[in-house]
C-alpha cells in the first residue's frame, strides 16, 4: 500500500483477488446447481474482506509472498461466511438483511441455509488440503482454523446461550464473547498469513498480539455502530443487540467509555507491529481506518 492509496481502496483490490481465487476453485467442484447459487450469494454478496487482507499482509510483514497466503485467505473467507449464515438463521439472529441483500435464509429457506454453511466450512477445508497438498504446513494451517471456528463457535455459545460462573462481571462475560466470536478468526487470519510467510516464533507472537488487539477493537466498533448508524448505512439492521437483550459496549460503559476503548486498543495494536518496520504498514494502516469506520 502506498501513501496514495486508502485501506478501503486496498482492501476493495485484495477482495477482487480473493474472491477471482475463490470463483475458479468453486467452478472445478462439482455441486448441486441450487446450492452454488446459495453459496454465490453469500460468499460473493459483498463484505469488507477485513480477514483476507490480513492473512495476505500479515504474510507479507514477515517477509512472505501473499500469494503463499491466498489458500488461507480463502478457506478463511468461506468458514467467515459459514458463520454469518447461520448467525442470521431464525433460531440466532433472525436477520432479514446481510450486506443490504435478504439473508439466505429469507431467500432459499432455512435448509437451504444451513445446508449451505455446512458446505462452506467443508469447503474450506478442502480447499486448504487441495492447495497445499505437498506441504508441511497443511496441518498446521488446518490446526489453526479448527481451532479458530471452534472458538467462534465457543463465542456464539457464550453470547446466546451464556453459561458463565456466577461471579463473571458483565464486561468480562462481553470480552470473552468478544474475543471468541469475533476476535477468533480475526487473530487465525494474522496468524495464518505470517504462518504461510515463514514467520519465527517471535514474529508470530508479534502478529498474534496485533490480532488480538485489533479483533477486539473491530467488535467494539461495531457495538458503537450499531446503536449510532441507520440500517441503509450498514446494509444489516440496527438495533439488533438491544432487541435480543445482548451484552455491547455502549450499554455497559457507554458511548464516549467505548470510543476510549476503541482508542486504547488501536494503540495496542499499533504497538505490536513496531518490529516489522515498513513491511506491517498496511496492518498499520487498516488499524486506523478500523477504528473510525462507519459501516
Amino acid at each position: 500500500m502506498n501513501d496514495s492509496t486508502t485501506p478501503a481502496a486496498d482492501l476493495a483490490a485484495t477482495a477482487a483477488i480473493v474472491e477471482a481465487y475463490l470463483a475458479t476453485w468453486l467452478d472445478g467442484r462439482p455441486l448441486p446447481v441450487n446450492l452454488r447459487s446459495a453459496i454465490a450469494h453469500v460468499l460473493f454478496g459483498g463484505g469488507k474482506r477485513v480477514r483476507p487482507y490480513l492473512t495476505l499482509h500479515a504474510c507479507a510483514a514477515v517477509g512472505g509472498q501473499p500469494d503463499a497466503a491466498l489458500p488461507a485467505a480463502a478457506a478463511l473467507e468461506m468458514v467467515h461466511t459459514f458463520s454469518l449464515v447461520h448467525d442470521d438463521l431464525p433460531a440466532m439472529d433472525n436477520a432479514a438483511l446481510r450486506h443490504g441483500r435478504p439473508t439466505l435464509h429469507v431467500r432459499d429457506g432455512e435448509a437451504m441455509a444451513i445446508l449451505a454453511g455446512d458446505a462452506l466450512l467443508g469447503l474450506a477445508f478442502e480447499l486448504l488440503a487441495d492447495r497445499h497438498a505437498e506441504s508441511p504446513l497443511t496441518g498446521r494451517l488446518c490446526g489453526e482454523l479448527a481451532t479458530a471456528t471452534n472458538d467462534m463457535i465457543v463465542g456464539q455459545v457464550y453470547d446466546t446461550l451464556p453459561d458463565f460462573p456466577p461471579a463473571t462481571e458483565p464486561l468480562a462475560r462481553l470480552e470473552t464473547i468478544h474475543r471468541h466470536k469475533t476476535g477468533a478468526l480475526l487473530r487465525c487470519a494474522c496468524r495464518m498469513g505470517a504462518i504461510c510467510g515463514g514467520a519465527p516464533p517471535a514474529a508470530l507472537a508479534a502478529i498474534t498480539a496485533y490480532a488480538e488487539a485489533a479483533g477486539l477493537m473491530f467488535q467494539v466498533v461495531d457495538d458503537i455502530l450499531d446503536v449510532t448508524e441507520s440500517a441503509a448505512q450498514l446494509g444489516k439492521e440496527t438495533h439488533q443487540d438491544a432487541q435480543h437483550n445482548k451484552l455491547t459496549y455502549p450499554a455497559l460503559v457507554g458511548l464516549a467509555a467505548s470510543r476510549a476503548e476503541v482508542e486504547r486498543q488501536k494503540q495496542t495494536a499499533l504497538a505490536a507491529l513496531a518490529p516489522f518496520g515498513v513491511a506491517a504498514e498496511p496492518l498499520r494502516q487498516l488499524g486506523h481506518w478500523l477504528a473510525v469506520r462507519t459501516r
